[in-house]
Parts: C-alpha cells; sequence; structure tokens
C-alpha cells in the first residue's frame, strides 16, 4: 500500500463518473483516491430519480459490459423497468428504470467505501501540481497535496456553480452543497479554454398536497430485463408513477412572467440543453402546443417526495407555485424545493485526445459535466473510459478506443472531440449513424471482446456473457428448422399474412413484417435450455434474435459502411501538423482543424466546416507519410 499522499490515479469529484473511474482504475491494479466535497454525497442522484432511456439506456448497458457498477446499481435500486420506443423498430428500444435514490446512492457510496484500493479523502481540489507536460498530483484547498501518476477531473456541475431561483443567485454546486473554486483558475493558467454552461432541475412536490385520482398513472413493464449480467435476484416492485398535462391557465401565467426568468432576462450567460428545455423553453419555443406533458416521479420507495419531470424552470418560488396549482392534480400543491437553474464553468471538449485525455498535460483526463454532457448516462460512460485510459496511462499500455460503430459511448466521446461543444450535450439514437448496429440487446456482442481483453469484468460475468451469447446461437439454429404449411398457416392468416404453399423455415416466416418471434415461440421455446443466469435475459435474447432476422439486410448495408470508412479511420494525422500550410482546404477548415486537432482522418471528416473537397486534400496530403 502506497503513502497515504501518494496514489496512482487521483480522482476529482464523486458523482457517477468519478465512481466508475475510481472502481474501474482499482479492479485493474490502480491505488486510487477519490477527493470529494463531501463523502456523503458520493453516488448521489442530484436531479431525476432515474437511469436509461432513449440512447442513454444503451449506453448503461454498454458501460455494464466494459466492468461499470451503473447498471448493477440501477438493477438493486430499480422501482420501475420500462422498454421506451417500443411503436418503433427494435434497433432503437431503449430501457429505462425509476430507482430509488437512496438505495442507488447507499449502494454506490458501500461499493466505494468497502474497495480497499480506494481512499476517500474529503476536501477540495483548488490547483493541479504539473511537472513539465504531465500532471503530477494536486493541491487541496487546506494546503494538502496529493501525489499522482494520472488524475480525472469530474467535477460535474460544481465548477464555479451558480444556482438562479428568479433573481436569487446562490452560489452551489447543487441546492445546499458549495461549489468547487480554483480548478477552473488552475486550468486556464495552463492554457485551457473554458466557457459556461447552464442546466436546471424541477420542483420537488410533497406527496400528500396532489390529488393522485386526476392523474394517469404510469407502470412499468410485467417482464422487464435487468440492465447488469452480475444481477441476481431482480425482481422490481413495479412501483407506479403518474402523469398530467399543463393547461392554458398554466401556460398563461409563465407567459406572463418569462420576463422573471433569468434564462429571459439576461441574468444567466450559460447556454441550457436545447434537448431537455425548461418550461419556460417549452412555453416559449413551442408557444403552439395547447400542453405539455408532466411525470410524477417518486423519488424512493413510498417516497412523500416527487420529482416533477418535465417543468424544469428557473422562475421565482412564487410563480412556479401560482403556475403549477392551476394543473387540477395540483390545485393545493406544496413545495419540498423549488425548481432552479445553474450555471457551471465547462472545457471545450476539443482540447481532448479520443481517449479523453488532455492534449497539452499528459496524464490528465476529463470527464462528465466537465466537458459540456448532461446526464448521469454520459457523465458515467465518461467516467469509465477515463478510467480505464488512466490507468492504461499509468501502466504504459495502449488506451481504449471505442468507435461510432460499435458503441453509443465511442459517438458521444468522437460527438465531443470532434464537434465542439457549445452547448450541454445529451445523447440520441439519432447522433448514431449506425444505430441499427448499436442494439441495447447486442451490447455484450459488441464490446465483450474489450472486457475480456482487458480483464474489465470477472470471468464469472464472462462467463454469463458467453452462455447468453450460445443461447442466442441454439435459438438461430433452432429457426432454421422447416414448417409444414398446416401447422403455420392458420396463424400467417390471423396476422394477415398470405399462408405458404410448402415448408418454410421459422427464419423466413420471421422476416415477414408482421410476424414475430413471438408467434412462433411453441415451434421451438421448449427446445432451448438457458440455464438460471440467462433466463433473466432470455426475452432480450429473442428481441435481438428477431431483431439480426428482420434487419438482416440494414445490419448488411451498415457493416459495409463501417468497412469502407475504416480506412479513413486508420490514416493518422501527425501531430505537429500546420493546417494554415495546406493551402488547398478551406479557411473555415485550417481554423477549425487547427483548433479541434483530429487524430485520424475519420475524425477530421466529422469536424464541423470541414467539406468533403477538405477531406479529399487531406487524404492526398497524409497518405503518403
Amino acid at each position: 500500500m502506497k503513502h497515504k499522499n501518494n496514489f496512482d490515479l487521483v480522482v476529482c469529484g464523486g458523482g457517477h463518473a468519478g465512481v466508475e473511474a475510481a472502481l474501474i482504475a482499482s479492479r485493474l491494479g490502480s491505488s486510487v483516491c477519490i477527493v470529494t466535497l463531501d463523502r456523503l454525497a458520493i453516488g448521489r442522484m442530484s436531479c431525476n430519480p432515474a437511469i436509461g432511456g432513449l440512447a442513454k439506456g444503451q449506453i448503461v448497458k454498454e458501460i455494464d459490459v466494459l466492468g461499470g457498477v451503473m447498471g448493477v446499481a440501477t438493477d438493486i435500486s430499480g422501482l420501475q423497468f420500462k422498454i421506451l420506443n417500443k411503436s418503433k423498430g427494435k434497433s432503437v428500444w431503449s430501457p429505462r428504470a425509476q430507482v430509488d435514490k437512496r438505495v442507488y446512492e447507499r449502494f454506490i457510496s458501500s461499493t466505494i467505501n468497502d474497495n480497499r484500493h480506494i481512499t476517500v479523502v474529503e476536501g477540495e481540489v483548488v490547483n493541479l501540481r504539473v511537472v513539465g507536460e504531465r500532471v503530477a498530483g494536486v493541491v487541496l484547498r487546506d494546503g494538502r497535496s496529493l501525489s499522482s501518476s494520472a488524475v480525472v477531473v469530474t467535477c460535474g456541475t460544481f465548477l464555479s456553480g451558480l444556482i438562479h431561483i428568479g433573481q436569487k443567485k446562490i452560489r452551489a454546486g447543487r441546492m445546499g452543497e458549495s461549489g468547487a473554486e480554483g480548478i477552473t483558475e488552475s486550468l486556464v493558467s495552463l492554457g485551457f479554454r473554458t466557457g459556461r454552461l447552464k442546466t436546471g432541475t424541477p420542483p420537488r412536490l410533497d406527496l400528500s398536497s396532489i390529488n393522485l385520482d386526476l392523474c394517469d398513472i404510469a407502470l412499468g413493464d410485467d417482464k422487464p430485463s435487468p440492465f447488469s449480467y452480475r444481477t441476481k435476484n431482480f425482481k422490481p416492485p413495479n412501483s407506479p408513477c403518474h402523469t398530467t398535462k399543463t393547461n392554458d391557465s398554466c401556460k398563461s401565467i409563465i407567459e406572463e412572467n418569462l420576463i422573471k426568468s433569468p434564462m429571459f432576462s439576461g441574468d444567466v450567460s450559460g447556454v441550457g440543453p436545447r434537448y431537455c428545455p425548461s418550461i419556460e423553453d417549452k412555453i416559449s419555443r413551442f408557444a403552439h402546443h395547447d400542453s405539455h406533458l408532466l411525470y410524477l416521479e417518486p423519488e424512493w420507495k413510498n417516497s412523500d417526495q416527487i420529482y416533477l419531470n418535465g417543468f424544469s424552470t428557473s422562475l421565482p418560488e412564487p410563480i412556479q407555485l401560482k403556475a403549477l396549482r392551476e394543473i387540477p392534480a395540483f390545485e393545493n400543491v406544496k413545495f419540498f424545493r423549488p425548481g432552479y437553474a445553474i450555471e457551471y464553468d465547462f472545457f471545450p471538449p476539443s482540447q481532448l485526445k479520443a481517449s479523453l485525455e488532455t492534449k497539452s498535460v499528459s496524464g490528465l483526463f476529463f470527464a462528465g459535466q466537465i466537458n459540456g454532457t448532461s446526464g448521469y448516462e454520459e457523465a458515467a460512460a465518461q467516467g469509465l473510459v477515463a478510467g480505464i485510459n488512466a490507468n492504461s496511462f499509468i501502466k504504459n499500455k495502449e488506451p481504449i478506443i471505442l468507435k461510432r460503430s460499435n458503441s453509443y459511448i465511442g459517438v458521444l466521446i468522437d460527438d465531443l472531440i470532434t464537434k465542439d461543444t457549445d452547448e450541454p450535450y445529451r445523447m440520441f439514437t439519432s447522433r448514431a449513424e449506425y444505430r441499427i448496429l448499436l442494439r441495447y440487446s447486442n451490447a455484450h456482442s459488441r464490446l465483450s471482446h474489450h472486457s475480456v481483453g482487458r480483464s474489465l469484468v470477472s470471468k464469472k460475468a464472462s462467463q454469463i456473457i458467453k452462455n447468453i451469447l450460445k443461447v442466442q446461437e441454439s435459438i438461430v439454429r433452432e429457426l432454421k428448422n422447416k414448417i409444414e404449411p398446416n401447422k403455420i398457416n392458420g396463424l400467417l392468416l390471423k396476422k394477415g399474412e398470405a399462408p405458404i404453399q410448402k415448408s418454410a423455415s421459422l427464419h423466413d416466416l420471421l422476416k415477414r413484417p408482421k410476424v414475430t418471434i413471438g408467434d412462433l415461440g411453441s415451434f421451438f421455446i421448449d427446445k432451448i435450455k438457458p440455464g438460471k443466469d440467462v433466463k433473466p435475459f432470455f426475452d432480450e435474447i429473442l428481441v435481438e434474435v428477431e431483431s439480426i432476422i428482420k434487419y438482416s439486410g440494414y445490419i448488411k448495408r451498415q457493416k459495409d459502411q463501417v468497412e469502407r470508412l475504416q480506412k479513413q479511420e486508420k490514416l493518422i494525422i501527425p501531430k505537429n501538423t500546420n493546417y494554415y500550410e495546406i493551402k488547398s482546404i478551406s479557411s473555415e477548415a485550417q481554423e477549425k482543424l487547427s483548433l479541434v486537432k483530429p487524430e485520424t482522418l475519420g475524425q477530421a471528416t466529422r469536424v464541423s466546416g470541414v467539406t468533403p473537397a477538405d477531406i479529399s486534400v487531406l487524404s492526398v496530403a497524409f497518405s503518403g507519410r
């Protein structure tokens, strides 16, 4: 064990990014120190009590395959689980869970505290120690100095955090928690560019003041699958959520008071999330909508505190109450806490490599909202990658670089480092051009070679993944069996499909639009014998098999596209390239490429402002090197 002030890795922050970075690095053999303002806040869910969602659910599945803890924590704390996007193709189905925040946080905290390779230090990092161009540790506000070979900065919204409630301003990283001052200045002194972003949170309502009889009930799926391959005894209670809507009266009050919102008065300089707008933004941008859906989400099991998803706001508290009380279910509503907006510093992620290591300081990694992202899942994914790669840096190993073609995490990181975020980044399925390949049900087959090759997961977890793939293969084999017309035509006619005249394989029948794998189950299910470890994922396996068969043409097409583009990804651009000396590319391309400094020609193609003509010139310029 190393001296208490000397570690392999220091992680600044104990949120979702910091937790994943610390745990995976410790698993890989690094001694880790987490520096946090409050050790009781490690793993805290500061916003909504939910994990997963559109594209985010895929990220959680990927995190799990790569050895992260978010999926396990979600399964343990989950109140209800649901597959979203079921009205669309299975390639964009996404799992989501309502969770008990208290159980989630307790599990994460105990996992950190029980890890003998992780030391938790309560304190505030105010400076980074850099020797030459390499990080050497951190300095705390109380004067303590911690030495390390690598540092991961995961400060969330705490960097110069400023809360807004109407005209009221509070210096804080979260409500009731002080912000972090000093790291921004330290990084700026090292030459890093910084900016300001904004996010928000809705009010927390007193359940006893809500008339749930005037709301619609919202339950999860009856037979959900867990997120994690390591989960045992998965029996979520399927606790109810509820929904209601805003109305004209509520809308009018918000419209009349828009100037009192700091976002509209000019008090907030940071840019807010386009795809997770405040209620003020919704009313302003979508004025033609008569109402907006609101979700009443309990913060823990049997909670008296309700998270009002869909009503993020920074209006003065009396205005928030007045507007909500126009909704019948909220006629007598009371707050535990009003909604608020928070501004914070971030560092444009074009300053990072694909490994999430900074380009200018070796051994220094950024992960989470410091990179301009929004969301637990996006933060955890970055923390996991940063932790793996920090450990690789310490041990002089090659970093893990995830691709757009094999993961949503790869899409996330590539978007960040090439597109230079100027607003909070949130993941959606539409951001992934190869989303047919990136199904929630095939995360294990896409990424398990990384986890097995780098020992990111236990041998037991690896075996479960292998067993799942074996069962999947056995189902595919069974579906190749042929069936006689007299046994299947009744079903086909009932589904509105043409009957067959001669025997046909179940595989070919499943390609028909109206036929599902569930329809064919009686012909093969009894022949499949999944083990105890595979049973929780059996429905998910069926989804994957059906996707493979129904989308086979699209899958092949996208795989061909990926193969063609691999040539560009393999073409390395020299680090010292002076784009202003390449006269045949546009001036905008010269400027953007000089800022981003892409590592490969493939990355260069995704830099905003770089045209196909510019890429042709670069291809010629670098192909001979």
